[in-house]
């Protein structure tokens, strides 16, 4: 069923109640769900193209994964071309169409935006550092995030001129994680634990800082979240078997009502912080 020539491609309602469909929603996998799309709803190229607003060689691209979907402008568009179902864009982390629904499904849709890496998301990242209560970190090393004088967030810190509380949670440099976690990234053991230690000790230059009360812990599991929190933002990404955090994608979180994502990892940020060993506290 897929509709007039054009406007929104309809899909039988049961098509969306399939478990491969769901899964592909639940992973924002695009070029899957438009493959099932034409399986299911049998419109072709050209028809997601005029429905999404798209070229059909861009549509074309995203099918055979050649171009990816990262904007939340372009995952809205393409809801708005399938006619998704609420319950497939809350799959899909976007907000519902209806005002009932965005009422019933409030705090399920958390995921504000979508960045290809950390680099996208750098100005954002610099603006809330600037001007957040509260920043919380779980990271590797830092040394790019906070730990050097031109990292990405020590400049807006070390300028503020209004209280910050930061806690920064990095691997313990001389737990087997972190000889783990070298080798996995191809740097020598002794290298990549030194690097642990120099973020430690630049971080206790903010001792002397009169608005930074700085806390910093160290963790023992094999990396796996590396979290960036300003208040009630958060930035998400992963660390790779052969990749660093800030070349992962990047989801930026925001709080909600009744939210599970948000409130989840916060949670697991609690838990890795009770559970580490305190390195330094600098007030």
């Amino acid at each position: 069923m897929a509709g007039s020539l054009f406007g929104p491609v309809e899909m039988p309602a049961s098509a969306w109640r399939q478990d491969d469909l769901r899964e592909a929603l639940k992973a924002r996998n695009v070029p899957a769900v438009l493959r099932l799309i034409q399986r299911y709803g049998g419109a072709s190229q050209a028809r997601l193209a005029t429905a999404t607003g798209m070229g059909q060689g861009r549509v074309n691209e995203i099918i055979n994964g050649h171009r990816r979907v990262i904007g939340l402008d372009v995952f809205e568009r393409i809801a708005d071309g399938l006619s998704m179902p609420d319950e497939a864009r809350v799959l899909m982390g976007l907000a519902p169409a209806s005002a009932a629904a965005r009422g019933a499904f409030a705090g399920h849709a958390e995921i504000a935006q979508v960045f290809a890496r950390q680099a996208e998301a750098e100005g954002d990242l610099r603006t809330l550092a600037a001007n957040a209560r509260e920043l919380d970190l779980l990271a590797v090393r830092a040394l790019g995030l906070i730990g050097l004088n031109d990292s990405l967030l020590r400049g807006p810190l070390a300028q503020r001129t209004d209280p910050v509380r930061v806690r920064v949670l990095l691997l313990d440099p001389d737990t087997p994680a972190a000889s783990a976690r070298a080798i996995e990234i191809g740097e020598s053991c002794e290298a990549f634990a030194a690097g642990i230690r120099l973020s430690i000790t630049r971080l206790a230059e903010f001792a002397g800082h009169p608005y930074v009360e700085l806390q910093v812990a160290m963790y023992l599991d094999l990396p796996t979240w590396r979290m960036i929190r300003m208040d009630d933002t958060l930035y998400l990404s992963a660390f790779g078997k052969w990749a660093e955090g800030h070349r992962s994608g990047m989801y930026k979180l925001t709080a909600a009502a009744n939210g599970v994502l948000h409130a989840g990892f916060l949670r697991h940020f609690e838990d890795i912080w009770q559970r580490s060993r305190l390195a330094q506290e600098t007030t």
